[in-house]
């Protein structure tokens, strides 16, 4: 089909597509079971590069088969508008963020028609749509009504550059993701939410998801749930006569190896506990310029562990509760206060980090476990080990509980302990309250009202939308204020209590809060009452399955689920999980090897793609450059290689178009054919399905191979059945040749009146014969005693009498069963069969 222009045709399908609509999903549909198909939306803040087209692209080919095969399919789309990204490239280009957002949205919206999806464009969302961003506020309202949103002094990352709070996971080797900027510690009033009260929840319900066990593990780690102990270290005091308040008489650490309490021979507190009030004024100045200069240093740094570890000694002493032992207390900015009780016990015996500490600084290390598997006592200074043992084992050195094994060990110990009340046993956890301040321009208005006589006040929900003024002055401040506190009119509002002169909150809301509630939106995107009906969220949620990038694998999700909770406890949804199935698309590497990105100048453009080899061959290329979730390097020649398939493709349907072939041509068809064809079903079929696109093409080039070798063109069934095949990788083309194979067959010919249901994408999913691809004969395996001894060929479906008859008369087999008696025969039909002597 030499004449074939993939400009003119993708174009036309595209242009017919959203005319009459194929793709916009009706909210029910009679008989069909409904599926939420979606994908991450985008940041508008600039071009998509072909790392953007490798969420979407395969990601739709799932999506088409499952409408295809009679799902009600909702594939929507839209853009996450607000935040950084967006408002520091506006910033970059000196355009308004308002103006430079919504023409990025324009030139994407295009791009991503390009690649062809099966969106439903009818239910777009933009996050920094006031209607939108309306109900962004009315749930920050809620969250702060059930009290789970609060404001608070914290120490946060600073971005000097950026002007604004950082999340750790914006932070890069200590440098801010966006400006390359070396980060700082500030304390600021921020404004946060409790995801410390889902912590258990949030984690407890992850096994009922169907996603990557990586994610999966990311998520339980970053929320680091701790079963332990909390021990209470009594403080010594300086001197008989001194004078401790009773909440400062001890210091309580967590514990989650009661069993070492013994091998405890100093204890570590954050730079931020409140113990370091006592500090001894001797070396009080030394304290203090420590505490100062740990305190600047960020979270992540202080936790590296390529990092050296630093501390230095308190002054002060606590007593070890379990043999009266005077040890010494060290600050070091590796402990957290928000973590635990902010005081660790330290068993440098046993725990290399404190090994690593007190080897530095001379400090006593005790073995209190044996390692009973190695036969000898692993040591840490006793035998000159370089490391610490961090096993089980047997206790040695632990007074009366020498000679138990751990578990054991714990049980006891606890036991006399909480006796005592000097220990009770709890739970923690590594994950943090969600701080959502940020202090720019660019962003959801805090709906948060502050008045002299009544304080802290909601918008009330009438109001809603606080909307965010369009200001001149919109760069953010050197002194850490948002932009909106210079805009007098903004700032200055009445009371909704009292009526008195009040202030706004003048800080906007991190840009994860619009992504961790917008697929709630998708199912009902014009309600003006509500976030969404409840008739339409039972309709369509939770989310089937959710496609995008395991760089979101910990902060995006695990905000989005918080959501889901927080909202199911207040009645407004009945399902407590966001996303039933996950799935990643790997790293896509630029033709240098490294990871694609602009800085490195070694980004793809793929509308100049798009122009010279059309959508579809980049569609197909990026399904078959690799497995989904791995990703690969760029390679033209992959390029050109699809490209040159496709037409083969295009060649052999002229073919039969222009050769009119009939349903007699299949009488001249091999069986082998028919049952390639019906090979090639099951198996794009089920790749597909689980993501491997790349086989599923390997699989259509093969069949394309045979059919090329038929001596006459292939008929029109198996013609619709290859392009059937083919519609969710290359649906322009698949669709193109549709038509004219409809159209030679006088079954339609003016576009003018083509229909919803004359679309190669309203077709059935073609499905194989069983029985055509049975195999005659397959290649039975023989074992005795679970070894292999023999292959035979036999007739597939061949039963177990059969095969045992069979098999003991095999003269290979004679040498090992010959006079011996057979115990069981252990049979799986048509793989192997197994002897047991």
């Amino acid at each position: 089909m030499n004449d074939y222009s993939h400009r003119k045709v993708e174009k036309k399908w595209q242009r017919i597509w959203e005319k009459i609509g194929i793709y916009n999903t009706p909210n029910t549909k009679k008989g069909k079971k409904k599926l939420y198909h979606l994908v991450m939306f985008p940041y508008p803040s600039g071009e998509i590069h072909v790392g953007h087209w490798y969420n979407f692209a395969p990601g739709d080919v799932y999506a088409r088969l499952k409408r295809m095969q009679g799902f009600n399919v909702m594939s929507p789309i839209g853009f996450d508008a607000f935040g950084l990204p967006a408002e520091n490239a506006a910033i970059k280009h000196n355009i308004h963020p308002k103006k430079w957002t919504y023409e990025n949205i324009k030139r994407m919206r295009a791009q991503l028609k390009s690649i062809g999806a099966c969106y439903d464009w009818s239910r777009e969302v933009i996050t920094c749509d006031a209607e939108y961003y309306k109900w962004t506020q009315w749930m920050f309202l809620e969250f702060f009504k059930k009290g789970l949103a609060y404001r608070a002094k914290v120490p946060a990352n600073w971005c000097p550059s950026c002007k604004t709070i950082l999340a750790n996971e914006q932070i890069v080797e200590n440098k801010c993701e966006r400006c390359d900027s070396v980060v700082t510690q500030k304390e600021l009033e921020q404004w946060l939410f409790k995801t410390t009260d889902y912590a258990e929840a949030l984690l407890a319900d992850l096994q009922d998801l169907d996603w990557p066990e990586a994610t999966v593990t990311m998520q339980k780690n970053w929320i680091g749930k701790s079963e332990g102990f909390e021990i209470e270290f009594k403080i010594q005091p300086r001197s008989v006569n001194a004078k401790i308040a009773p909440d400062e008489e001890t210091v309580k650490v967590f514990t989650t190896r009661i069993d070492t309490l013994f091998g405890a021979t100093y204890l570590v507190v954050a730079p931020e506990h409140p113990l370091l009030k006592q500090v001894p004024q001797s070396v009080q100045k030394r304290v203090e310029k420590y505490v100062e200069q740990a305190r600047n240093k960020k979270e992540i740094e202080r936790l590296s562990i390529e990092k050296e570890k630093t501390g230095i000694f308190s002054g002060i002493y606590v007593i070890n509760p379990v043999n009266q032992r005077k040890i010494p207390v060290w600050v070091a900015d590796y402990v957290l206060m928000h973590y635990g009780t902010g005081a660790i016990m330290a068993v440098p015996a046993h725990d290399q980090r404190d090994f690593d500490f007190a080897k530095k600084y001379n400090l006593p290390i005790i073995d209190v476990i044996f390692d009973s598997r190695s036969k000898k006592k692993i040591a840490a200074a006793s035998s000159g080990a370089e490391k610490a043992y961090e096993g089980k084992g047997i206790l040695i050195n632990s007074s009366r509980f020498n000679g138990l094994k751990s578990e054991i060990a714990k049980g006891r110990i606890s036991k006399v302990l909480i006796r005592q009340n000097k220990a009770v046993k709890t739970v923690n956890y590594k994950l943090r309250d969600w701080l959502i301040s940020r202090q720019r321009y660019w962003g959801v208005p805090i709906p948060i009202v502050y008045c002299d006589s009544c304080g802290i006040q909601p918008v009330p929900e009438k109001e809603l939308p606080v909307l965010l003024p369009v200001i001149k002055d919109y760069k953010p401040s050197e002194e850490g204020r948002s932009p909106l506190a210079k805009s007098k009119k903004f700032v200055e509002t009445i009371c909704p209590k009292c009526g008195q002169p009040a202030k706004r909150e003048t800080d906007t809301m991190d840009t994860f809060l619009c992504s961790s509630w917008y697929y709630l939106r998708y199912a009902d995107p014009c309600n003006d009452k509500n976030f969404a009906s409840a008739k339409k969220i039972n309709n369509w949620l939770p989310v089937d399955i959710y496609i995008g990038g395991a760089e979101h694998s910990v902060l995006h999700l695990l905000y989005s689920r918080f959501f889901t909770k927080v909202l199911k406890d207040l009645g407004h949804l009945t399902f407590k999980e966001p996303f039933l199935k996950l799935r990643h698309q790997g790293i896509i590497l630029g033709p240098d090897g490294q990871k694609m990105s602009k800085s490195r100048g070694n980004v793809i453009d793929p509308g100049i793609l798009v122009e010279k080899y059309g959508s579809d061959v980049i569609r197909m290329y990026l399904c078959f450059m690799g497995p989904y979730y791995q990703g690969g390097s760029w390679q033209m020649s992959g390029i050109v290689g699809i490209y040159r398939f496709l037409r083969r493709v295009r060649n052999l349907a002229d073919k039969t178009i222009k050769g009119g072939a009939g349903e007699k041509q299949d009488k001249k068809s091999s069986e082998a054919l028919d049952k390639l064809i019906n090979k090639t079903i099951k198996k794009v079929t089920a790749d597909i399905e689980k993501f491997r696109f790349n086989t599923a093409i390997s699989a259509l080039m093969v069949l394309i191979n045979a059919m090329e070798k038929q001596k006459s063109a292939i008929s029109a069934k198996r013609l619709k059945t290859l392009l059937l095949l083919l519609s969710p990788l290359a649906p322009h083309m698949a669709e193109e040749l549709w038509h004219k194979l409809r159209e030679c067959r006088k079954q339609t010919n003016k576009l003018a009146d083509f229909k919803i249901r004359d679309s190669i994408h309203s077709q059935k999913w073609p499905r194989y014969d069983s029985l055509l691809i049975q195999e005659k004969e397959i290649v039975l395996v023989v074992q005795v005693n679970g070894k292999v001894r023999d292959t035979v060929k036999v007739s597939a479906g061949i039963s177990e009498e059969e095969a045992r008859s069979l098999v003991v008369k095999l003269g290979k087999l004679q040498k090992w069963i010959e006079g011996k008696d057979i115990k069981k025969i252990v049979f799986i039909p048509d793989k192997l069969i197994n002897i047991v002597l």
